[in-house]
């Protein structure tokens, strides 16, 4: 299975789906960019200006200050796969993402999505 579509996906063009899914489940933006904050070390005028130069993945996380040493707590299935089997260090960071912003739509609380 070759990753590099995934990796070449603008952030910008999925961070909507990310809000709307949140949101559709009474999640609030800031506890998505909490969330996100917490993975990647982004602050809000940094996350923003990823957003506006529409960054895609692979730039995304190699850009990101201050990648969180706990992630590799981040375990589960997501897509059909387990979080921490994952051998790509970038695929896996997106899929952890991916699996933070499912516990926050299914109202998991962010202390505990945090895992600090």
């Amino acid at each position: 299975m070759s990753n590099t579509r995934i990796f070449k996906m603008t952030f910008a063009s999925v961070y909507p789906h990310y809000v709307a899914k949140v949101e559709k489940k009474g999640r609030s933006r800031a506890e998505l960019h909490a969330v996100i904050t917490w993975l990647t070390g982004y602050d809000e005028a940094s996350l923003q200006q990823q957003i506006d130069s529409r960054a895609d993945f692979e730039a995304f996380f190699t850009r990101a200050p201050h990648p969180h040493p706990n992630a590799a707590q981040i375990t589960g299935l997501i897509c059909g796969y387990r979080v921490e089997e994952i051998a790509d260090p970038l695929l896996r960071q997106i899929r952890q993402l991916d699996k933070l912003v499912d516990e926050l739509a299914k109202g998991k609380s962010l202390a505990k999505i945090l895992r600090d």
